[in-house]
């Protein structure tokens, strides 16, 4: 006989020992199921995870392509800079570690905290730089303290370093951070958050050149993130080299010319378009931003009125005033509007319609033909010709010369500037045209607006056989084995339809403008080289009356930004041109007394340089 008893019947304390017994035979089988989806099912991740907890992949900054002047004087290059970077995931006590630091190294915990919270930006494996360009003493303190500081490495990277900051920043430019923009573009191919780019000038416009290829380092580390050894190595590519046409020697004289003055100057070789010097005044150093430029320095430089971050040679738009006047005579030449002979009485003003347009000198320059007009700048005998001649026909051949478009640059940033036609101005303020307007654009005022380069291309093109030639900035590109990777060639971008002899009239007139006794731009003699040139001031602000002008009679009485602009263009030699110089000094009130001199010494240094 079989005796059942039921589950209640047993005594209390067995039915918890039988309870218990199945609760831990089924705790141990989820331990065991559990165990076994990990040793078997996840066995390849789990790996994966242990690997990187105790592993870190570091990227290697590739080292920026060196950029050489035209003679194989280094302009832009890099220097090994130490920085102090923490990683996120590896701080357990943030302020604790940042109170350390910040002893260690006389750092505000200020800037360590702001440092940190720029880079919440980066994605969660990259380092947080905290401290840049540390020295090596430092860097040893660090080292000895290691143990206290977990999760902080010691990297290296290139930053730019520049021999002669000043005499290349707005050829060269600077680097800074990529923004969300830019990543997102096309351009950035490769690129990561909180890595450098190039922001402007040759830097960004040779961004893919320079930039080389990065390197890694997975280093392998211990539970708190500190070093325990370098796994493995793959070296960063620097990028290519860059061979610019620049002259050093003719930067440095320029920018020794301008003094204090702001302004720019370009200079070109009349017969390849290449840029011989180009400066913009006043300058910056670029260095600021390889090291990080401090938020006082940022909102020092775009405060500055005088504009020195900009690069005036391809940006500054100004009123050419009487540099405009050869363009002026050229055009009236071909339409048969006037020749080299004819002759128009000024006596001080030309009275068009209801209004009064003065010549720059009060008692008139007489009767006067093309050289003299053109030596002697005079107004009215370009008032009356330009205003034969017409606007549009006017505006066609200024445009011939490049003026009112880009030139094609290869630097960021060109401005075409603006050649008023009558449908222009109906386009932009639905307004017709007046005369007195084309007596204004005759002598380069009104609304016509020019950049630097586009005033010494024009002087090129009237001496090289009328060719316009687009400006080159760039003469090669090499890797690191030597092999050229890219030239560039001189670049016709129209022929002009002037004859020799037109051509040979107004360079006479510009021979004049120099070596003759009433010549405007005397100043910019030279006793070895003969120089041709023209001068130009073009006004800020309306032209005074002439009892204004007897209240302000010097430069003390006229605000800065009131004073006009001083303006000179030349060529040399004037029997065998070889280089065109343009300059533009912002302010300067007078083209023959200021600008004229510039150009003097830039060409007296070019013309050094061929007898050395």
């Amino acid at each position: 006989m079989t005796l059942k008893i039921k589950w209640t019947e047993l005594p209390s304390v067995r039915r918890r020992f039988v309870l218990y017994s199945m609760a831990a035979v089924l705790v141990f089988l989820l331990l065991l199921l559990r165990l076994w989806y990990l040793q078997v099912i996840s066995y390849e991740e789990m790996f994966e995870r242990s690997v990187r907890n105790r592993t870190r992949m570091l990227i290697t900054e590739a080292p920026r392509g060196p950029v050489y002047d035209r003679h194989g004087n280094l302009l832009v290059d890099n220097r090994p800079a130490f920085q102090i970077s923490v990683m996120r995931q590896d701080i357990v006590n943030r302020d604790e570690l940042f109170q350390r630091l910040s002893s260690l190294l006389d750092v505000e915990i200020e800037d360590l905290a702001m440092r940190w919270q720029e880079g919440l930006r980066l994605p969660a494996y990259r380092p947080v730089p905290l401290v840049i360009d540390v020295d090596r003493q430092l860097i040893e303190l660090v080292q000895e303290n290691s143990i206290d500081l977990p999760g902080v490495l010691i990297e290296v990277r290139p930053v730019r370093d520049y021999p002669d900051p000043a005499a290349v920043a707005h050829v060269i430019g600077y680097l800074g951070e990529i923004t969300e923009q830019e990543l997102r573009n096309s351009r950035a191919g490769g690129y990561r958050g909180g890595d450098l780019i190039g922001k402007v000038a040759l830097e960004r416009a040779y961004e893919e050149v320079l930039r080389g290829d990065k390197g890694q380092q997975l280093i392998e580390v211990d539970v708190q993130g500190r070093l325990l050894r370098m796994l493995q190595t793959q070296s960063a590519e620097p990028g290519d080299k860059v061979f610019l046409t620049i002259d050093l020697d003719l930067q440095q004289a320029a920018i020794e010319a301008f003094g204090d003055r702001a302004g720019a100057a370009v200079a070109l070789d009349i017969h390849t378009g290449e840029v011989l010097a180009m400066v913009s005044l006043p300058t910056f150093n670029p260095a600021l931003f390889a090291r990080g430029i401090s938020s006082d320095e940022w909102r020092s430089l775009i405060g500055d009125r005088r504009n020195p971050l900009q690069n005036k040679a391809i940006t500054g738009l100004y009123p050419p005033a009487s540099t405009f006047k050869m363009v002026v005579a050229l055009a009236a030449m071909r339409e048969g509007v006037a020749t080299a002979d004819r002759v128009i009485q000024c006596d001080g003003d030309l009275i068009v319609g209801d209004s009064r347009f003065r010549c720059w000198k009060r008692e008139g320059h007489g009767a006067t033909d093309l050289k003299k007009a053109l030596r002697e700048s005079c107004d009215v005998w370009f008032y009356q010709v330009g205003l034969e001649l017409g606007i549009d026909k006017l505006t066609a051949a200024a445009r011939e010369f490049g003026f009112g478009s880009t030139l094609g640059f290869s630097l960021p940033g060109e401005r075409a500037g603006t050649m008023p036609s009558r449908e222009w101005k109906r386009q932009q303020f639905n307004e017709p045209w007046y005369a007195g307007e084309t007596v204004i654009a005759s002598i380069g005022q009104g609304y016509v607006l020019t950049t630097p380069l586009q005033l010494a291309v024009m002087t090129s093109a009237m001496v090289n056989g009328g060719r316009v030639l687009k400006p080159q900035i760039v003469d090669r590109i090499e890797d690191w084995n030597g092999s050229q990777t890219r030239l560039f060639e001189p670049e016709l971008i129209r022929q002009l339809d002037y004859t020799p002899e037109q051509l040979q009239v107004v360079g006479e007139g510009m021979v004049a403008v120099v070596h003759e006794l009433r010549g405007t731009g005397r100043r910019a003699h030279l006793d070895e080289v003969k120089v041709a040139g023209k001068t130009g001031t073009s006004q800020v602000v309306r032209r005074l009356s002439d009892e204004e002008e007897e209240l302000l009679t010097g430069d003390e009485y006229v605000p800065y930004r009131h004073r006009s602009h001083a303006l000179f263009v030349a060529y040399a030699p004037a029997d065998d041109p070889q280089i065109a110089v343009a300059v533009v000094v912002e302010h300067g009130q007078s083209g023959g007394q200021v600008a004229a001199p510039i150009a003097r010494d830039i060409l007296a240094r070019y013309f050094q340089q061929q007898v050395e």
